[in-house]
């Protein structure tokens, strides 16, 4: 590693990263990160559960029953701005920042999804906050700006400025999303009523927002605005709590020639590791049954059920398997030996009860050492992790994937959800297995972090190193590497139980761009 200055050891303390840290980053910079090796797609009945509607039911009644013993928490990784929701609005807003451009008016052509915007720009919620904005900041009524093509005053009260709702500069959490009637619903304030109504026990209601440090105050004092509401309409109180990416997640970027890339004052530059730095935040909380969901993915109130349903389904589906794993833990702690009808009732629990493959030849294991081997197998967290059907979007999706689980050192394949970018696109064989997906992760998960003596797993000791990746970006037109840690529901948990279970289509409504606000997920009206 090149030598480090009294000032970069100084820069190094304060974001609290470790000089081996950093030369670590580096080594793996020069050495890659290798693809994932697919063996299959997880398909229905080979590594996805499916239930019939009175099995539903009965996890269900599982997860409600489980509630008075249980504390329950909703994680929401809220911590991006909204900025790609805008993109292609974006790149019209800087090319009519040219008189020439906005003079061009009518002339101007316009992209299908951002001719569609304008179109039906009276159908979003933020519509009744744009139209006065557009007046008081341009002098200019938002009808007559859409009759003449004049469509800078809308698109920069929209997204830049100062005075108007700068949408391009928030996070999605504060984003109008819904409108219902006399009241519009940011997405934080749909994951509030979605959370009273199956994260809530004993009369309170957990959740945890991860965010950056430039929104904390402003999502603060917009959430403490509408919280007496949905606690005075739902009879509960709301415990929330808030966490930023820890500096010490980051990653160094460096040159194409793998050396550290320094900024203009010569100061090492970092980059934020990705969500899979969120697994850090996780780690830190405290609850027994813990929701994960996206900002994003929010739907409205006529069309809840069914997300509510389901969250249900994938909780009832984790208190059963971690209660089992939990017995059978408790069984096996003081046992030196087993007969072989326990062990072959363990072989069935494990790929049957728990969807773990198993070495081949662990039949041929002495005693002591299958013991051993499921004892180390059961004692991690647990994840359910509900998958719709894929329909095209784009994202990973759960696969058999070959790895060294067992700690006898032979390949075992494990259930993991793989994202596109960790797949080699140039083997032939591996773009298949990738593209014949039945499945779709629409992160919808519910995890268990602790252990069968109630304690608490350290969660980065279950994350996979190896799912880092590396991937090109750029810097005032500079090229550079950049790194991103294991994924959050990647390789952030490639070593816990993993449980995969359908669930519909209806529970995955994500917005990644604004005009996926005109879907019938998020009207009344449609």
């Amino acid at each position: 590693m090149e030598a480090l200055s009294p000032a970069d050891l100084q820069q190094l303390r304060e974001k609290g990263i470790s000089r081996e840290k950093l030369e670590q980053q580096l080594n793996d910079f020069e050495k890659g990160f290798p693809f994932a090796r697919l063996v299959s797609p997880a398909l229905k009945g080979q590594g996805v559960l499916s239930f019939p509607a009175e099995e539903e039911d009965r996890y269900r009644q599982l997860y409600r029953h489980s509630l008075s013993k249980n504390k329950v928490l909703k994680f929401v990784p809220a911590s991006g701005a909204a900025t790609r929701m805008f993109k292609n609005l974006y790149a019209l807003y800087e090319s009519l920042k040219t008189e020439e451009n906005r003079e061009a008016g009518e002339a101007l052509p316009l992209k299908p999804d951002v001719q569609e915007f304008f179109d039906r720009l009276p159908e979003f919620a933020f519509y009744s906050e744009l139209e006065p904005s557009v007046a008081r900041i341009h002098q200019k009524s938002l009808a007559s700006c859409l009759i003449g093509k004049d469509y800078y005053p809308i698109l920069d009260t929209l997204l830049e400025n100062p005075r108007g709702l700068r949408y391009g500069h928030l996070p999605k959490a504060l984003l109008l999303f819904h409108k219902y009637p006399g009241m519009l619903r940011m997405s934080v304030e749909e994951h509030l009523v979605e959370a009273a109504l199956y994260a809530k026990n004993q009369g309170v209601c957990h959740l945890h927002f991860t965010l950056s440090p430039e929104h904390r105050e402003e999502f603060r004092t917009r959430v403490a605005q509408v919280l007496p509401g949905y606690e005075k309409r739902f009879g509960l109180k709301y415990d929330i709590t808030y966490s930023e990416q820890k500096p010490s997640t980051d990653t160094v970027a460096v040159t194409l020639q793998n050396k550290i890339f320094r900024d203009e004052e010569g100061r090492m530059v970092f980059r934020p590791g990705g969500h899979g730095a969120l697994i850090e935040n996780l780690d830190e909380l405290d609850a027994d049954i813990v929701f994960i969901k996206n900002i994003d993915n929010v739907t409205y109130d006529a069309l809840r059920p069914d997300t509510v349903r389901y969250k249900e389904l994938l909780a009832g589906v984790l208190v059963d398997c971690r209660d089992a794993v939990h017995a059978r833990l408790r069984e096996m702690e003081t046992m030196s030996d087993a007969d072989p009808s326990y062990l072959q009732e363990l072989k069935a629990f494990a790929s049957q009860g728990l969807g773990l493959a198993l070495p081949e030849d662990i039949g041929n294991w002495g005693r002591r050492q299958q013991l051993e081997y499921y004892k180390q197998a059961f004692n991690r967290p647990i994840r359910v992790c509900g998958v719709v059907k894929n329909t095209g979007e784009p994202g990973g999706g759960p696969f058999w994937v070959e790895g060294t689980e067992s700690p006898e050192g032979k390949e075992v394949p494990s259930l993991q959800i793989v994202e596109s970018s960790q797949v080699d696109m140039g083997d032939a064989g591996q773009k298949a297995i990738f593209s014949t997906s039945e499945f779709f992760n629409p992160v919808d998960l519910v995890c268990s972090f602790y252990d069968y003596k109630h304690q608490k797993f350290h969660l980065p000791d279950f994350v996979d190193p190896k799912t880092a990746f590396i991937s090109r970006k750029s810097v005032k037109g500079t090229e550079i590497k950049a790194m991103e840690l294991p994924g959050l529901w990647n390789g952030a948990m490639a070593r816990w139980l993993t449980l995969f279970v359908e669930v519909p289509q209806t529970v995955f409504t994500p917005v990644k761009t604004v005009n996926d606000l005109l879907r019938p997920q998020h009207s009344a009206s449609r």
